[in-house]
Formats: C-alpha cells, sequence, structure tokens
C-alpha cells in the first residue's frame, strides 16, 4: 500500500537530516516463509528506509537497511537525497526443504507486489537429502541459457558452487527468445540455489517451478582403452563425495579418488554422482614408437571421446632411435610459444619436453593462435595438451628421419691449432673427429693441432649455430723478423661459423712487435662492442701482472700502428653470417721499448672528435707501466685535450700522470685533473705513466677525446687575366675532402670560371694541391681565309700565387669562312696514339671538334706532318709540369675549304708500319662525315696498304665508302661499299689518297684501322737502260779517242801554215799565246761551235770565209762565241786571262751558274744550238754536209733529260 500523498508530511520531519531529498512512503506484507531485506546502496547520511509506527505515523526508525518480518505487515518510508528507484535494492529469500520423497514447499513461487517500485533479487535456496537429486520443472516458456541480459528483464541463475564446491553458475532467460534449445527441466544437486533479478517495473509471475526429489542415479560410460594407452581419473579428496565404479564377475569394483584403466575393451563405468566432470580429471597416457623412417601411429586424429566433458591431460610419449630427428605438424590453428607462468586464454595448453643425448631435458610450452605448425624435435619427446572440458582433443602429425649431419674436411696449416666449441645449449649436436677404430665425439669442445686432413662430422644439419670456432696461429718473431704472412690463409675454413682469428706473437723481451695498419686505418672502439661491419679486432699484450687489453678496433679509423711490449695476441672475431673480409695488416719486430703499448694515430683533415681509452678500460690500467700515443696532426689545424672520464688511483710511490712533447720542446707534465692543451698545432706525443697503487682502491682509468678543427688560414690569390687576351681559366673540386673551399670573390664554389678579359680573387681553404684541378683555355681565330695568320699555340705564364699546377690548356680554334685549320707539328711532324703504337710521351695533344668528337690523340715525331680540319676544334695539351715547358705546341694556320672533314698528311717511314684509324676508333665515324688520308710514298719504294679491322653498319640511307686512287691520277684503284665484299690489301707504288665516308647508320658503326707498309721496289726497264747507256758510253770514249788521234797527225802536218783572212792580220795558230795547256783550262768546253769556221779551211769558197771576219770582234775567253771576224786591220791585241782556280774535278758540261756570268759577253743559245743536240741531216764524214735539206731535227745527247723527277711533295699539294 504506498502513501506518497502523506510523503511530504513525513519528510518534514526529517529535514533537519536532508536539505534536499526524495522520499516514498508504503506498506509492506511479506509472505510466509520469505525474508525481505532492503538496502541502500548509498551511505546513511543520504539515505536512510524508515519503519513508521504509532498514532499519526509519529514514531520512526530509520537505518540504511532493514530486514522485514515475513508475514507482518510494516509501513516503510524510503528518503534519499538521489533519486529513489537507483538507491535501495530489494533482497527475497525464501528456502525450500526436501525430503527423499517431496519438498515443502512443492513450488518456487515470488510475491509479484512487493517493493516493485525498485530492482529485487529473488533467492531460492533448496536443500534436498544426499544422493537425491533436485528435479525442477520449469512453469510457462523454457529456460535458454545466456551470457548476456534478458530481455523481459528478468534473469535466472542456477548455482551448484557453493554447496558442491565443484559445481558451475548457470544464467537463463525466460523470454521465449530461442524455444528450440530451451530448457524445460533441470536435475541440480541436493543443495542448489536459484536465482532471480528482476529490473524496475518487472512483470513477475507467482509460479516459477514444480520442485520434486529424485534418487540419485550416477553417470554411466563404457569405454575401451587400447594397449599403448593408460587413462588415469582422479579426484580432489576435499571435494564432494563421488565413486567410480566398475563391475567384474564379483561384483563392483569402486575407488572413490583415484581409478587407472588400461587395456580394456567396451568397460562399464558408473560415477556415484551426476556432475562427475566437475570432481574428477582425466589423465591419459599415450605411446608413440618411432624407427628413423615411420612412427607408429603416425597420426593423432581426434577421436569420440567418453571424457570430453572432463577436464583432460593428454600426454603421447614418442620414442626415437638415436640420431634421429622428430618432426610434429599441427593441424588447425597453428601455435605460439608461452612462458612457463603464462596460461592460455582458451584453456588449452601444450607442453613439449625433449631429452637430449646427454640426458638434459628442456621444456616449452604452446597456446594456440600463432603460426607455428611444424616443430622439429632432436629426438625423444614428450608431448602434452592441457584440454578443457568440451575441447576436442589435439591432432597433429608424428614424422621421423635420420638427423642431418654435416660433414667437412680439415686441414689446418702448420703451426695452427683449431677449437671447435659449443655457444648454444640447443639443439642437439656433437663435434666428431673420425678416427680409427671409432670417432671421437665431443658435444662441448674439440681440439685439432695436426696439419692434415681431418674429417669432421657434426651431428646436427645447421652446426654453425650451435658451435663457433678458433683458429690460433703462432708466429715466432727473431730479433729482426717475423716468420708467417698475417694474411688469413685460413679463409676456408668453417665459413659460416662465428670464428675468431687469434695470431699470437712473441719476440726479445726488450722488443715490441708491431702492427701496420693500411689505409683507412683502424678506429677505436669500447672494449665489449663490436664493429658494425662485423669484423671486430682487438690486441691484447702479456705483461708479467697478467694480460693487458690494448683495445678493440674497427675498420676505417685514425690508428695506423700499434707496437706492443715482448708479447701479444691479435684476435679477429667475424660472425657467421658475414663474408671474411679481413685488414691485411703486417708484423715486424719493432723497436726496443719500455711502454706498454705505442698508438701512432693520424688525425682526419677537418673538424672530428676521436676517442680513445686506455689499457684495460674500464678495468684499471697495470701498476708501474706507460702507454704512449704518437699524434700526427694536419697542418692548418688546432687540436683539443679533453678527458672525458678518467679515475685517479691512490698511489704508494711515484706518480700518476700524463706527459706531452713536442718536436724540439720540453716536456710537458700534467696530473689527470689538471686542465689539459687547448687549441694547439703540431705533431705531438702523450704518454700515460701509472704509480705503484694501492689494489684495495679504485685503480687509474682514462677515457679521453681528441678534438680537431681547422686553424682558418686560407690561401689567397688575385688572378688577372687583362695580360692574357682570351684566356680564362678553371678550378673544379676533385678530392674527397669535404672540408676544402674554393672561393671566387668570396664566393664558395665547388666549379669557378674565371672569364677571359677579367680579374678576380681566388681563395683556398684547407685544399691540398691535389684536390684541386686547375685547367685553363684560350679562343683563336679569325673571320676570312687572307685575313688569317699562322699562330703558334703556346702556354702563357699564369699568376705565381695559384697554389696548384696547370693540369691542361685547351686552345679553341674557330675555323674562318670558307675555310679550313691546319695543324702543324713545330718539331716537324705528329704522331696518332692508336693500339699498337701508343704515345708514351711526356706531351699528349689531344684533337677535338667543337661537339666533343676526336680527331685524334696525339704526340711528337711521327708520320703526320700535317692535319687539316674543316670545323671548329679544341686543342688540349696535357704535359707533367707546364713550368718546364718551353716553345709551342702546334702551329695553326688556314687554308682554302676542303670538302672533306678531316685530311691527314702522312709520310710513312720505311722503318716501321704506320698505322690509320679513323676518328673515335674504336667507336664509329660521324654520320654523313668524310675524311681522307694523303700518303706521300717516297721514289723506290711502293706502298702495301692492308685493312687490318673495318666495322660496317647496317646503313639506313646512303652508303658507306672507302677509295683508293693516285695522287696524279683520277682512275680509283679501289673502292669498297659496306655491302660489298673487297680485298683487304693492296699495293700501291706511288703516292696516294685515301677516303672514307659514312652513311646514317641503322646500327652498329663505321670505323677502320689501316696498316701501311712501305717496300723497295724493282724496275727491269731501269736496269736494262742502264746496260745499254754503258754501252754507248764506252762506243763514244772509243770514238772519241780514234777522233783525237786523228786530229793530231793532221795537226802535224799543218804546223807551220797559216790562214790568211782578208782586212786582217796574219796570226799562228801555233804561236800558243794561252798560258794555260788545253788540259789545264777549260777553254776547251764550248757552249756552242759555228761549225763552218771551224772547218772553213775544207770549204773552197773563200768569199763566204772572208764576209765573216768583219764580224769578228771578241776576244779569245773560255766560252766561245760565234766568230764574226776581226774589228780593225791591225794585229789583233790578244789580253791572256788571269789563272783561273783549279776545279775539283772535270766537268764535260759546265754548270750555268759557273759560266754564264755577267762579266762575261754571252750569246743566246737556242736549243738547236746546244752540245746536246745533233742534226740528223748531218752525215758522218769531215765536212758534216747535209745529207737533205729540211728543218733542223735534233737528236737528243744528253742524259740529263732521263733522270727520274723528284716526287710530289706537300708543297706542291
Amino acid at each position: 500500500m504506498r502513501l506518497r500523498e502523506s510523503c511530504a508530511l513525513m519528510g518534514l520531519v526529517l529535514l533537519t537530516v536532508f536539505s534536499s531529498s526524495e522520499c516514498l512512503l508504503t506498506v509492506v506484507k511479506p509472505d510466509k516463509g520469505s525474508t525481505v531485506m532492503v538496502s541502500s546502496v548509498a551511505s546513511s547520511d543520504q539515505c536512510v528506509v524508515c519503519t513508521v509506527t504509532g498514532v499519526n505515523d509519529t514514531q520512526k526508525s530509520c537505518a540504511s537497511s532493514l530486514t522485514l518480518v515475513p508475514d507482518e505487515e510494516v509501513k516503510l518510508l524510503f528518503n534519499c537525497s538521489q533519486p529513489i528507484e537507483e538507491a535501495y535494492t530489494v533482497m527475497i529469500n525464501r528456502t525450500i526443504e526436501c525430503t527423499k520423497d517431496t519438498c515443502s514447499p512443492e513450488t518456487v513461487e515470488a510475491q509479484p507486489s512487493i517493493l516493485t517500485e525498485f530492482k529485487r533479487h529473488f533467492v531460492w535456496l533448496l536443500n534436498a537429502p544426499e544422493k537425491t537429486v533436485l528435479i525442477l520443472e520449469v512453469l510457462g516458456d523454457g529456460l535458454t541459457e545466456t551470457s548476456n541480459s534478458c530481455l523481459n528483464g528478468l534473469q535466472y541463475t542456477v548455482d551448484t558452487t557453493k554447496m558442491t564446491g565443484g559445481g558451475r553458475r548457470v544464467n537463463y532467460c525466460q523470454d521465449g527468445s530461442a524455444p528450440q534449445t530451451s530448457i524445460n527441466r533441470l536435475e541440480l544437486p541436493n543443495e542448489a540455489g536459484v536465482h532471480m533479478h528482476a529490473e524496475l517495473k518487472a512483470q513477475v509471475k507467482p509460479a516459477l517451478f514444480q520442485v520434486s526429489v529424485g534418487s540419485l542415479k550416477g553417470r554411466a560410460m563404457v569405454i575401451t582403452v587400447d594397449p599403448s594407452t593408460t587413462v588415469v581419473l582422479s579426484r580432489d579428496p576435499k571435494e564432494p563425495e563421488c565413486e567410480v565404479c566398475f563391475f567384474d564377475g564379483s561384483g563392483p569394483n569402486c575407488s572413490p579418488t583415484v581409478r587407472t584403466l588400461t587395456e580394456v575393451e567396451n568397460l562399464a563405468l558408473e560415477f556415484s554422482c551426476m556432475n562427475p566432470q566437475d570432481m574428477y580429471t582425466v589423465k591419459i597416457n599415450k605411446m608413440i614408437e618411432c624407427t628413423q623412417s615411420s612412427c607408429l601411429p603416425a597420426e593423432v586424429k581426434p577421436e569420440a571421446d567418453p571424457f570430453k566433458d572432463f577436464v583432460r591431460s593428454i600426454t603421447w610419449f614418442i620414442r626415437v632411435p638415436p640420431r634421429t630427428v622428430l618432426s610434429l605438424d599441427f593441424t588447425g590453428d597453428g601455435l605460439k610459444e608461452a612462458s612457463a607462468a603464462e596460461s592460455c586464454p582458451d584453456g588449452f595448453q601444450y607442453s613439449i619436453s625433449t631429452t637430449k643425448s646427454d640426458e638434459t631435458t628442456k621444456k616449452k610450452n604452446y597456446c594456440k593462435g600463432g603460426t607455428l605448425s611444424h616443430l622439429e624435435l632432436p629426438g625423444t619427446a614428450i608431448v602434452t595438451a592441457e584440454v578443457p572440458k568440451d575441447g576436442d582433443s589435439p591432432a597433429f602429425t608424428v614424422k621421423t628421419a635420420p638427423r642431418g649431419s654435416r660433414m667437412m674436411s680439415v686441414k689446418p696449416d702448420p703451426d695452427t691449432i683449431i677449437t671447435i666449441r659449443r655457444i648454444a645449449s640447443e639443439p642437439e649436436c656433437s663435434v666428431c673427429e673420425n678416427k680409427e677404430p671409432a670417432p671421437v665425439c665431443k658435444t662441448q669442445e674439440m681440439t685439432l693441432r695436426d696439419p692434415r686432413n681431418t674429417s669432421v662430422e657434426f651431428t646436427c644439419p645447421q652446426p654453425q649455430e650451435v658451435f663457433s670456432v678458433e683458429i690460433n696461429r703462432e708466429i715466432d718473431c727473431t730479433e729482426t723478423s717475423c716468420s708467417g704472412d698475417i694474411v688469413q690463409a685460413e679463409s676456408s675454413l668453417f665459413p659460416d661459423f662465428t670464428r675468431t682469428f687469434t695470431w699470437d706473437f712473441k719476440v726479445v723481451s726488450t722488443r715490441a712487435f708491431q702492427l701496420d695498419f693500411p689505409e683507412p686505418g683502424m678506429q677505436q672502439i669500447s672494449n665489449g662492442e663490436t664493429c658494425s661491419d662485423g669484423h671486430t679486432y682487438s690486441v691484447v699484450t702479456y705483461l708479467r701482472t697478467g694480460p693487458a687489453t690494448i683495445g678493440t678496433f674497427c675498420k676505417g679509423g685514425t690508428v695506423t700502428t700499434i707496437l706492443a711490449k715482448y708479447k701479444g695476441r691479435v684476435s679477429l672475431l667475424v660472425p657467421g653470417d658475414k663474408k671474411l673480409d679481413p685488414v691485411n695488416f703486417k708484423v715486424t719486430v719493432g723497436p726496443e721499448t719500455t711502454m706498454v703499448a705505442i698508438v701512432k694515430v693520424n688525425l682526419p683533415r677537418g673538424v672530428s672528435d676521436t676517442d680513445f681509452i686506455s689499457a684495460n678500460y674500464p678495468s684499471d690500467f697495470p701498476d708501474k707501466q706507460e702507454m704512449q700515443w704518437d699524434f700526427t696532426v694536419p697542418g692548418m689545424h688546432n687540436y683539443t685535450m679533453l678527458f672525458r672520464d678518467h679515475t685517479s688511483p691512490e698511489c704508494l710511490s711515484g706518480d700518476a700522470q700524463v706527459e706531452y712533447q713536442k718536436e724540439n720542446k720540453k716536456v710537458t707534465k700534467l696530473a689527470l685533473a689538471d686542465p689539459q692543451p687547448k687549441h694547439q698545432q703540431g705533431n705531438f706525443n702523450m704518454v700515460l705513466k701509472n704509480c705503484e697503487t694501492n689494489m684495495t682502491l679504485q685503480g687509474l682509468t682514462l677515457n679521453y677525446r681528441v678534438s680537431l678543427m681547422r686553424s682558418g688560414h686560407p690561401v689567397l690569390c688575385k688572378v688577372d687575366l687583362t695580360k692574357h687576351t682570351g684566356v680564362s681559366l678553371h678550378l673544379e673540386k676533385v678530392g674527397s675532402d669535404p672540408y676544402c673551399e674554393v672561393s671566387i670573390d668570396s664566393k664558395v664554389q665547388e666549379k669557378i670560371n674565371v672569364a677571359a678579359g677579367t680579374k678576380a680573387t681566388l681563395s683556398f681553404l684547407d685544399c691540398p694541391k691535389e684536390d684541386v684541378r686547375l685547367t685553363a683555355s684560350k679562343v683563336i681565330g679569325c673571320p676570312e681565309v687572307a685575313s688569317c695568320s699562322q699562330t703558334n699555340l703556346t702556354v702563357p705564364k699564369l699568376d705565381a700565387c695559384l697554389p696548384m699546377p696547370l693540369h691542361s690548356f685547351t686552345w679553341h680554334v674557330n675555323v674562318p669562312k670558307d675555310g679550313t685549320i691546319d695543324l702543324v707539328s713545330p718539331t716537324g711532324s705528329l704522331r696518332q696514339s692508336l693500339p699498337g703504337q701508343e704515345c708514351n710521351q711526356s706531351v699528349a695533344l689531344h684533337v677535338a671538334e667543337d661537339d666533343g668528337f676526336p680527331v685524334g690523340d696525339f704526340c711528337f715525331n711521327g708520320a703526320i706532318p700535317k692535319v687539316q680540319v674543316h670545323a671548329n676544334i679544341s686543342v688540349t695539351a696535357r704535359v707533367p709540369d707546364f713550368s718546364k715547358t718551353r716553345g709551342s705546341f702546334l702551329s695553326v694556320s688556314y687554308s682554302e675549304e676542303i670538302p672533306e672533314t678531316i685530311i691527314y698528311n702522312i709520310r710513312p717511314k720505311a722503318s716501321s708500319p704506320t698505322l690509320m684509324a679513323t676518328p673515335n676508333w674504336p667507336e664509329g665515324m660521324k654520320p654523313f662525315s668524310t675524311l681522307s688520308w694523303i700518303v706521300n710514298v717516297p721514289s723506290g719504294y711502293k706502298a702495301h696498304v692492308q685493312f687490318v679491322n673495318v666495322s660496317q653498319p647496317k646503313c639506313r640511307d646512303r652508303h658507306t665508302a672507302m677509295k683508293v686512287k693516285k695522287l696524279d691520277e683520277e682512275e680509283e684503284i679501289f673502292s669498297r661499299r659496306e655491302d660489298e665484299q673487297a680485298e683487304d690489301e693492296l699495293f700501291v707504288d706511288g703516292s696516294f689518297y685515301l677516303n672514307m665516308s659514312n652513311c646514317i647508320p641503322e646500327e652498329g658503326h663505321f670505323g677502320a684501322v689501316t696498316k701501311v707498309v712501305l717496300q723497295k721496289t724493282s724496275n727491269l726497264l731501269a736496269i736494262l737502260l742502264g746496260i745499254a747507256g754503258a754501252l754507248l758510253l764506252g762506243l763514244i770514249v772509243l770514238g772519241v779517242v780514234c777522233f783525237i788521234t786523228k786530229k793530231k797527225k793532221r795537226d802535224k802536218m799543218n804546223k807551220e801554215s797559216s790562214i790568211y783572212i782578208g782586212k786582217g792580220n796574219i796570226f799562228r795558230p801555233g804561236d800558243m799565246h794561252f798560258t794555260k795547256t788545253r788540259s789545264d783550262n777549260e777553254s776547251h768546253v764550248y757552249d756552242s761551235i759555228d761549225e763552218t769556221m771551224v772547218y772553213g779551211h775544207l770549204l773552197g769558197d773563200s768569199t763566204y770565209s772572208d764576209s765573216l771576219q768583219d764580224h769578228y770582234k771578241g776576244t779569245q775567253v773560255d766560252s766561245y762565241q760565234t766568230f764574226t771576224g776581226p774589228t780593225d786591220p791591225g794585229l789583233p791585241v790578244i789580253k791572256e786571262p788571269d789563272n783561273e782556280p783549279e776545279m775539283d774535278h772535270f766537268n764535260t758540261f759546265l754548270d750555268p751558274s759557273e759560266s754564264f756570268i755577267p762579266s762575261r759577253p754571252r750569246t743566246p743559245i737556242e736549243r738547236q744550238d746546244s752540245l746536246g743536240f745533233q742534226d740528223r741531216r748531218m752525215v758522218d764524214n769531215e765536212l758534216y754536209t747535209f745529207k737533205n735539206t729540211g728543218d733542223i731535227n735534233t737528236i737528243r745527247l744528253s742524259g740529263v733529260d732521263l733522270e727520274p723527277q723528284p716526287p710530289v711533295t706537300e708543297d706542291y699539294l
């Protein structure tokens, strides 16, 4: 009964407690047998429930919770500062007691109308005698098991856990949502609880279940267990009693807690409880026997399991022979490894134990839901699967195979010890040395010493994951040298294992062994670290106090040399996944030293920080020992020493300190805590000295850094190109030093161009000479050929402030209009660098067209007098030192335009073959280009032309052509196209042209190498003519002798006679007016002879002879003129000529330069007047009378015209 209308009045009494509240006044009467408890979910200062009694409801008793008396009406006042519906809960409990036959009450009833304004929780506790079962018949719609909330606001829970200790809580709905799966009957243990939770205003039916009691009938099943399987049923004695029984001939055989079953068939089991799965666990052990090739059974399959709703632990004992690999393949979901303490979310967990040959075991746990489906186990294994209730039994296949092994042949070098050592506990693996009578196997370590082939077998397929290899070599050193090579000859041994190469050195006790590392040196790292490339070096020296680690090093650093005292070891650690790429350092015997070690360091150019540590760091540096570092500091750099970490020992004697020393300077001694050198320059040494320390305390340690920076002094150079017309400079950084800076007018650039005719200020900061390349160029040319003059290519003297030498000089020569560029060597000829005739001179000239296409590479003293190019070209000269070069490299002149692109003038030498190659050989000529060689063959030689290498293209347009013709002939003596076959050689007996032209290639290219060899000619005609000439000369000499003899006889007979000439005086030819004898002068040498005067005394006509006397007016000379007769009636005045110097030899005919001198009169001599000709009209008699009349018919008497003509020279061309 609700009385909300009077709530306001009742609430006035509570105003002192709640300033703002809601209240509800109602009358409640619980059913008989029911206990109702009303509770506030808030604190008592916020919400209370009160009983209202007395006259006019003036008495109130309030509390946060209140238990009502069954079957007694009471007025309740709910007052709360929160919404009342959410502030209270109502619990209604009722107990149903049952005997073996009946229950009271027989119906599970609810009180629908009680406190419907709140959420209510109904609880029915059901109790029945032992060995009975409670049966609940559902009234109305059946129940559906659920894990969610119910639609009608009513949710049932059946709880058997509290009473049985092994039961469970199951939630149900009764909303008719799944009638096909609904439950209408529940069988519960003798102690159970039924709960119903009703939401606000949910409609509760008064009758829910019909309760009855039945006799307990235990669960029965029939099982079969094969001989290889054992089933163990066990129960915790603390759980409710439940026996498991089977029946034999004598009666039931029962066990209260444990029952073991094996090798049974159709055995009937009966439990004395209805839900034995809640109290018993099942352990099933199975055996699987394997050979090296198969297992029985080979497959584990899910099967009908009577214990499926039990918690099961299934174990498979899998036995395999020795040296056998066991493989497990799991179907379905894969596995993932889990830790021992980890529980699998679905309750399904595997554990796999393996036993090694040394009887040790290893166990791993796995859960479902991973990617692992295949496991390989080294041998016998135990597989256990923990299966939850209603879980399917596992499924997997079992396979075996002989364990893979690895065999290798090992042959240690002399003085080498190989140690194979285990580094991993898994997998199972042994290393065996095959010896007689039986192999020797080790599981942990094996040592090989004999320098012979040894067969080593590993009993696992991947032993590199289990073992590492140490290869030790001892190198003995005398006072001057060490035996053996440090290069790792053993690199082929165990290539995929983790290897440690060690070399043990020993020298005289007073000396050190010296390790020299090639560029780029070594970098020191902290001891214990490894190098990024996998090659980690360490150097150890052995002192009387024990080993001292000088340091750990990687490739590529500043350390170039390490000297260690007396005896030591160098180690190289290389992991198995790295290919051996060692540093081939050299070992020599060093000088005498008292230092533990001497480390030589070349600090790099630029800004850098390099770290170093003392021996044994971070452990203590050895007592009373010294260690030295020799630092080479690059020029123009400052260094700073920074001690990053150090500890100073307690010295019992002496001091711990560092000493710095530079060349020719005093030693600076500092304590470790003192300020260290900063911003200094020059090479220096640092020595770390230790004292005798208190060994119970911290010793000496040092970790320091050498910081290097540039001093910043640039080299400046002001370049003035206004002094050199057309010359420009080009500078380019070619070195790898990132700290080299080149700038022009304060602007840093990688490439710098100083234009012709300008001035610029260049700056070079920390740039070695070899890191900057200096080149220069000059542009020359003229517009027209007529105005062009010869130019010599010379290198001007550049500014002396440039710190680097000139690398090359390039002249850009522009061809004039309708002209050609002629290149001539100042030494007379050029030589082209070709295969087989490479230039090995210091001067190299590279000639190319302006687009870069090469004309050729040349040097001096070859077979090329001239090169003509009809294009703009560049000539680049390279010499080792331009400062030592004098004179010009080439002479450039200009000539008329040529049809070809290039003409090479060739003057081959007889002493060696001459090679001629197309430009850009062995690549091809330019498309549509034409070039020629003009080959001058000297007289007496012929040219053997051989095309030794010809590359022909496939032409797209036109054809390639190779033509040869002689200079003085138009007819070609050789012609060949790319699609024609022709001879590869020919002989040319004179100077000739070789012309080649290219097509537009579709594929391939056109190029050729031609060899010219000079050979002497054999002229049979000339030989025959020579013999004939000799015979003719003999006949002439004989004829002359006869003529002179005859003439002397005639002269003797007429010696006293004289010749009378009219109008003249008589003189006698025998008066001997000439001072010289005939043999002493050359008066007998005639230019011409008037035969009528010589033989005039034989003519009968005196008139003719007289008519000639008037014309003679000359005097006696060596060269006679035509006689013209006397000039006066007196006697002739005869003037003897001066004595002339005697000639070296007798000349039949004088040279014109000696006889035709200007001071002497001369008469022009016609061709027919020469003694070289004879008139055929004359007869061979004393008077030389003519046989006939007619024109003069001369006969050539002189052999001058028969001499060979000189060859055509390049000047003629």
